[in-house]
């Protein structure tokens, strides 16, 4: 759902992923794009690809915080070295 977002909505969706610097960065680029837009329309995709890049990006940086947090808890496996 938040993937949809980014892409239709893309400042919304980064400020609903929790990424509020992002979602500022991507408003400006958005101006910029619309206006620049007009006569290179190519350019109109820009922010939606940023913020759904960004939301994957943070998203992948949860995952792997998840995991060595669960491993600095419960220890690896059997049969992993470390």
């Amino acid at each position: 759902m938040i993937y949809l977002l980014a892409a239709f909505l893309p400042p919304l969706g980064l400020l609903f992923n929790g990424q509020p610097l992002s979602a500022v960065f991507n408003l400006v680029l958005l101006v910029v794009c619309i206006a620049l837009g007009l006569l290179f329309h190519p350019l109109l995709v820009i922010p939606s690809l940023h913020a759904l890049i960004a939301v994957r990006m943070e998203r992948e940086k949860r995952m792997h915080r998840e995991v060595v947090e669960a491993i600095r808890e419960h220890g690896l496996q059997a049969g992993y070295r470390r």
